[in-house]
């Protein structure tokens, strides 16, 4: 196996100031650097999620940023409502997939951490699996959503998402970093 290297130290950076703030997002500078912070959250999680019919979890939405339909897995913000500042990533992964999907999971495990996008946020993503899932509801988002579930066996995921990107869906790649967690035993 390559050898691990030795953690180096975190160089001192200027003191960043602000150069924009709206009601989700605050653009920061430091020195040559600008990026984006959340100001209504603490991170972001998304859901892997499989039914009980082995059929792995994908949403469907709009996206502005990109002026495209996506396909995703189930995610939301963490600690994005009134009185969830304490709320984790577990608990917020479970309220999403309900609300996203209809699903329910009986438990919900840490699968792994990092940036979303390293040189343009500060977010932090969690990716979490979803087990033992209850059907609930139709899903679909909450009101200010417009969220279609997907369940797609998950044999065929790899070739519906081809087929999605060639009918002119925008792919998130987070998702495929979902599936090697699955083909990979979490």
């Amino acid at each position: 196996m390559t050898p691990i290297p030795a953690p180096r130290p975190v160089p001192s950076r200027p003191t960043a100031r602000t150069l924009y703030e709206g009601g989700w997002l605050r653009l920061r500078a430091c020195g040559a650097w600008e990026y984006a912070e959340r100001t209504r959250a603490r991170g972001a999680v998304v859901i892997v999620a499989v039914t009980p019919a082995d059929e792995v979890l994908f949403v469907e939405q709009f996206r502005v940023p990109v002026a495209q339909w996506t396909i995703e897995m189930p995610a939301g913000l963490v600690g994005d409502g009134a009185g969830m500042g304490d709320e984790s990533a577990l608990t917020a992964a479970a309220r999403e997939l309900e609300e996203e999907t209809g699903w329910r999971p009986a438990r919900v495990d840490f699968l792994h951490e990092g940036p979303s996008s390293a040189g343009m946020s500060s977010e932090q993503i969690a990716f979490v699996r979803a087990r033992n899932l209850t059907r609930t509801g139709p899903g679909g988002g909450d009101a200010s959503e417009d969220i279609r579930v997907h369940a797609v066996p998950r044999p065929e995921a790899h070739a519906w998402l081809r087929a999605c990107a060639q009918a002119g869906y925008s792919i998130d790649p987070k998702l495929f970093a979902g599936l090697w967690f699955l083909e990979h035993g979490a």
